[in-house]
């Protein structure tokens, strides 16, 4: 009997997504250094996760090997 092969998971993608019931959450971008320059309210707007676009849902699960 032959075996199956099982797709990997990618872990890159599984570090930075997570599936929920609304969508696919993600980080902002722009939150690591250099935020001395930005405003107070632009390092609070980036504190609050996002969700993953529309046309990129896709290819995203296909990473995590959900669909």
């Amino acid at each position: 009997m032959a075996k199956v092969i099982k797709m990997k998971t990618h872990k890159g993608a599984l570090k930075r997504f997570t599936k929920t019931a609304g969508g696919i959450k993600r980080r902002m971008a722009n939150r690591n250094h250099i935020l001395t320059k930005r405003s107070r309210k632009a390092k609070r707007q980036l504190r609050s996760p996002a969700y993953v676009a529309k046309p990129m849902v896709n290819s995203i699960l296909r990473l995590l090997r959900l669909k």
